[in-house]
């Protein structure tokens, strides 16, 4: 076993939360039990390995993306166990944690501008290989169908296996798109009548790190919104709150992104008819985002 064998296959839990309408059942795919501490485990190894076989990644290259932290971690990791050097360009503000992370396993980081986001980190890896276009492996995880194919493979087929088909709505929020992506994919050609319901933040300006307003001009080529049947919109103080209450209270320390995701889910239940089971995305753990005000008190 390797550590690449350590990725997918992650437990899904069953969630009591104060609010869940009666007769609903909650269920959170745990992804921050991946080896690499996130759901982006899955896209960077199915990127990666379809780069060697491929014969575009070679030792003599090294593999360069733009990311605002989990995709980086992945690739740091992944490369570090198969001997591959990784250079990646991410926003100025990620957490201090995900740049530690990034660097431990050996990463060259460039920061770029924060006020620009993962914008202003997909331009700069645009400059750097156009100066040099021989010396990089570029996954491109913002259009590499390997990314959603990662999960129409993995997680939405596990996602099934584990509720015996009987999943009626999938909830997760949307940065590259690849997991909402590959499981609504997955899901709908098991069952069309399961509804896919997209978390986005309420806000261009908002403190859910790792997902997309769609005011951001890095858009991925492999999404497409009509995949969604409903989205909800939920604020950064709201996803504060229920990331706090996981962990307090139900003694799940994951990240902001996926607070978010649990209370999307809450409020599809809202209106889900009795018998509805509904699952949603664990993204990472909280441990990546200690500095950041939320736990203060």
């Amino acid at each position: 076993m390797t550590i690449l064998d350590l990725i997918g296959n992650t437990p899904l839990l069953s969630l009591d939360i104060d609010g869940l309408k009666r007769g609903v059942k909650l269920f959170a795919k745990a992804e921050f039990m991946n080896v690499g501490g996130s759901v982006k485990d899955r896209a960077a190894k199915a990127m990666l390995l379809k780069g060697i076989a491929d014969g575009r990644l070679t030792k003599d290259k090294t593999v360069i993306d733009a990311t605002s932290g989990n995709t980086g971690i992945s690739y740091a990791m992944i490369c570090s166990a198969i001997g591959y050097k990784v250079r990646l360009c991410i926003p100025a503000n990620v957490s201090p944690e995900r740049k530690c992370f990034m660097k431990a396993y050996g990463a060259d980081i460039i920061e770029t501008s924060p006020l620009e986001g993962i914008d202003g980190a997909y331009n700069e890896v645009q400059r750097i290989i156009s100066e040099a276009p021989d010396k990089y492996f570029y996954p491109d995880q913002y259009s590499n169908n390997e990314n959603w194919l990662a999960h129409y493979n993995g997680t939405g087929k596990e996602i099934l296996s584990q509720t015996g088909g009987s999943i009626t709505h999938f909830v997760s929020g949307t940065g590259t798109a690849g997991t909402f992506t590959g499981c609504v994919k997955r899901l709908k050609e098991y069952n069309s009548g399961i509804k896919a319901v997209m978390m986005r933040p309420d806000s261009p300006f908002h403190g859910i790190e790792g997902i997309k307003h769609p005011s951001a001009h890095v858009r991925s080529s492999f999404f497409d919104e009509c995949l969604a049947d409903e989205t909800i919109e939920i604020s950064t103080e709201e996803a504060y709150e229920m990331t706090k209450l996981l962990a307090r209270k139900h003694g799940l320390f994951v990240g902001i992104s996926s607070g978010a995701n649990v209370l999307a889910a809450l409020k599809t239940a809202e209106n889900a008819p009795h018998g509805s089971v509904i699952v949603t995305i664990l993204c990472d753990g909280g441990g990546r985002y200690l500095s950041n005000p939320l736990w203060e008190v």
